[in-house]
């Protein structure tokens, strides 16, 4: 009997020796935002591919500080926004061209895969392959506003007093494409920007004495939206669908000069030590069934093709009636922002807060 319990540690040992009976150490270290990768989507992962996934929570900001810090080491795969991934490419060299060969691309939407191919393109080659969308673009009480459609709508008369937006760059944005003008197609040409933005800008001085608010808080808007004190808003999707939910007369409104869209990105950084791991993980994340349970969950769109049959019928309502083919083929997706144009918006809406 004592001869047999001395066996059993020596086994042990020698498993832990040479390895036999060992789970594989394969980790995907996964850089992303918060909600992005769920515990329900991880589990399902690793039990179908053997992979353990290690999740670290960022931002844009500091994935670049931490991508930069390594040169591209110590993550296998980063989620970015598509617009700060080319400069920051070119400047810091921390991302590789993505292999097109490797990514299951018939289950992407083809317009936001070529929006990204194109924004994230650096010396001929892709950078990064497009996961989850947002837009923003008006809120609008139907009941009290119903011919509210575009961004013109923000400086229209008919609602004095009752109109809401931010004092930001997507409001100069949206005003810009609503008079018929391509702001993205002047950020190579600073000067044909800055007197666009001086025109947008003037407008809104024009224009300002039907401003109910310029918000700054969420929350507080969309209390502004439920009591009526704002017929008419320039906001996001979620907030709108939220509202809809509590009052169907109040619904987001894809502008008729398009919404203005995001979108989070997969991009590999330089020294990813498992490139496999990380090709595996976008596929399987942009799995229809998978993508859905991000959605649901996050209600963030995704450019998963074939996803809206496996939404909660609540949440694929909200992209059926506000998102038809027409309005998702007619998103401006942003471009990466040169720096001097930042200044230049600055500029712009300093005057416009200023203005009496």
């Amino acid at each position: 009997m004592k001869q047999k319990t001395l066996c059993i540690p020596l086994l042990m040992l020698a498993l832990l020796i040479f390895g036999f009976g060992t789970v594989s150490a394969e980790t995907l270290q996964l850089l992303t935002w918060s909600g992005y990768a769920s515990k329900a989507l991880v589990d399902k992962f690793e039990a179908e591919t053997g992979i353990t996934v290690k999740v670290t929570n960022s931002n844009n900001e500091e994935m670049i500080a931490k991508l930069r810090a390594t040169r591209g080491a110590g993550f296998d795969l980063a989620q970015p926004s598509q617009d700060r991934v080319q400069s920051v490419q070119e400047k810091y060299k921390i991302y590789q061209p993505i292999d097109m060969s490797k990514v299951d691309t018939d289950q992407i939407i083809p317009a936001m895969l070529e929006a990204v191919k194109k924004n994230t393109t650096v010396g001929g080659k892709a950078h990064a392959v497009p996961f989850c969308w947002g837009t923003s673009g008006l809120v609008v009480n139907k009941k009290l506003a119903p011919r509210a459609r575009d961004y013109s709508d923000l400086m229209n008369a008919f609602y004095n007093g009752r109109i809401a937006y931010r004092l930001k760059r997507p409001t100069l944005i949206g005003l810009a494409f609503a008079m018929g003008e391509n702001p993205f197609a002047k950020y190579s040409d600073p000067k044909a920007y800055r007197a666009l933005m001086e025109r947008v800008g003037q407008a809104m001085i024009d224009a300002k004495p039907f401003v109910k608010l310029y918000w700054t808080n969420g929350d507080a808007l969309l209390e502004a939206m439920r009591s009526g004190e704002v017929h008419v808003a320039m906001a996001w999707d979620g907030g709108g669908w939220k509202l809809f939910n509590e009052n169907s007369n109040i619904d987001f409104v894809a502008p008729v000069s398009g919404a203005l869209g995001w979108i989070d990105t997969f991009a590999i950084p330089a020294k990813a030590k498992n490139v496999e791991a990380a090709y595996k993980w976008i596929n399987f994340v942009l799995r229809p069934q998978n993508a859905a349970a991000f959605t649901n969950s996050q209600k963030y769109g995704t450019a998963s093709r074939g996803s809206l049959e496996y939404l909660d019928p609540s949440v694929r309502d909200n992209f059926v009636r506000c998102f038809p083919p027409i309005h998702i083929n007619n998103i401006k997706w942003y471009p990466p922002v040169p720096a001097k144009l930042e200044a230049i918006e600055g500029k712009i809406l300093d005057k416009v807060k200023a203005a009496r």
